[in-house]
Formats: C-alpha cells, structure tokens, sequence
C-alpha cells in the first residue's frame, strides 16, 4: 500500500488544542504552572497561549485565583454540532481510514437485545469488496466485533461461551481460540475474524463505548481474504482503535482510556 504523504502540524496549535484537552478532561480550573507541568509546555508559552485562548473566549480566566477553565466561547465553535445524528459526526474520520488504508467499512449499531445493526458503509474507490445490506442483523458476539464486545464488557469465560454458541459460523474457530482473541482484544482494543464468520473475508473490529462502559457502537473493516497483507491488517485494526477512542471521547463523553479492559479514571 501506498504511503500516505506526512502531514505538516502547527507546534502552536497543537500545544492549544492539549491545553483545551487537558482542560476539558480535569473539569476544574487549573493555574498557568500546573498545565505546563502537566503539557509538556514551558511556562512562558503555557502563558501566552492561555492568554490568547482567553483573549478569544475559549477559556476563562479567574484574576482572584489566577486559574483558567473552559469558557463560554467554546459553545460557538460545538453548537453546529450538538444534538446531531452520532453517525454523521463520524463519517469524515471513517471515510479517511477508508480511503488511508483502501479498505470497506462497516459501521454498527450496538442494541440492547444482544445484535448488531448495520448503520452505514465507507468504502474507498476502486477496490473489489463484499457487499452488506444496510440494517443487516448479526448476533453481538459475531466474527471479530464479538470478541471486542466480550473484552468491553469483561465477561467470564461462561458468559462468552454461550454468545459464542448463539452464533452461526461458516467456519468456527472453536472456543478456545475465540476465548485467546477476546482476551488478547482486552489488551489491544481489536480483534481479528480470519474467514470464521463468513469465508473468504477477513474482520477487523473495534467497539466504542458510552460513559457507562457499555459497547454501544462497532466499527469494523471488512476486505476479501487475500487482498491486504497481515501488516495492512494491524494497521487499520489501530486506526480502528484510535476511531473508537474518539467516538468514545467526544460523542459519549468516556474519560476512560479508548483500549478494552482498562479502567475508568
């Protein structure tokens, strides 16, 4: 696959968008030394850049107590935003791993009677796939967004055997194997289908989960058997992961980190 040509970042803004972020996670005012402390920034550019910030409403500024926090005119910049449909927030970040890595992707509703719904599609041009109807209907445990969906929740053994039973396999790949890759999904945030549930495609998945840690959301890239090499798999199964953690940050409003199985800050 092609290389993607390096994109050039603005030190500036960078440092201003961590600012922003660190702001927004914490939920409380902090003082000038303390957020360059904990970005990395020296205090003389921590400074001028919360000045700016504050200068154009974005943060607010405390003279008693010297502190910042998010300001008020951050609510222009989101209001565009707020209260639209979740998939149509995520079509541009799909759409780039789609065209980044020439793959098809799926994305999935996650609903509370254990299936998954197929919401939306992305695909890059020219490239031979699998097609799915939308509003397509799987068990939540099948190929690889299952795997991910038993690490998200931390389900026993017990648990993941009987979702594992509940789905119809082209080419099982039995339980123990099923069980290594949800165990291994705890860890990474991905998991892999290598033809198990349909032949001759290979699933790579990722899930999203809401702010009470429940899956809510599976993304999932779906190529023919063949077509990628295991390297091209790894990459976008980290795209996937980092697509997640996205989702799960500023549509769900999760603090957690975005990988399975880790704690809740």
């Amino acid at each position: 696959m092609a290389d993607q040509p390096r994109q050039k970042s603005v030190p500036a803004v960078q440092n201003a968008t961590a600012i922003l972020r660190l702001l927004a996670a914490r939920g409380a005012p902090m003082g000038a030394t303390q957020i360059a402390r904990e970005t990395g920034l020296n205090v003389s550019s921590a400074f001028n850049i919360l000045r700016t910030l504050s200068h154009e409403g974005l943060l607010s500024f405390d003279p008693e107590d010297k502190t910042y926090r998010i300001g008020m005119g951050l609510m222009e910049v989101v209001a565009p935003i707020l209260g639209a449909n979740p998939a149509d927030l995520i079509r541009p970040l799909m759409n780039e791993i789609a065209q980044s890595q020439q793959v098809m992707l799926a994305l999935w509703q996650i609903t509370a009677s254990e299936r998954i719904v197929l919401i939306d599609r992305f695909t890059a041009p020219r490239i031979v796939q699998a097609m799915m109807s939308q509003n397509s209907r799987l068990p939540v445990f099948a190929g690889a967004i299952g795997r991910c969906y038993a690490a998200a929740l931390d389900l026993s053994e017990a648990e993941a055997r009987r979702g594992y039973d509940s789905v119809r396999w082209q080419k099982a790949p039995g339980f123990e194997s099923y069980w290594a890759d949800v165990a291994q999904a705890r860890e990474s945030g991905a998991a892999f289908d290598h033809g198990n549930l349909f032949r001759g495609l290979e699933i790579v998945a990722a899930v999203a989960r809401d702010a009470e840690g429940t899956p809510r959301l599976g993304m999932s890239s779906i190529t023919i058997t063949g077509q990628h090499e295991p390297a091209d798999l790894t990459a976008v199964a980290a795209q996937l992961v980092d697509a997640a953690g996205q989702v799960e940050r500023n549509i769900f409003g999760r603090r957690a980190p975005s990988r399975a199985g880790q704690a809740a800050e």
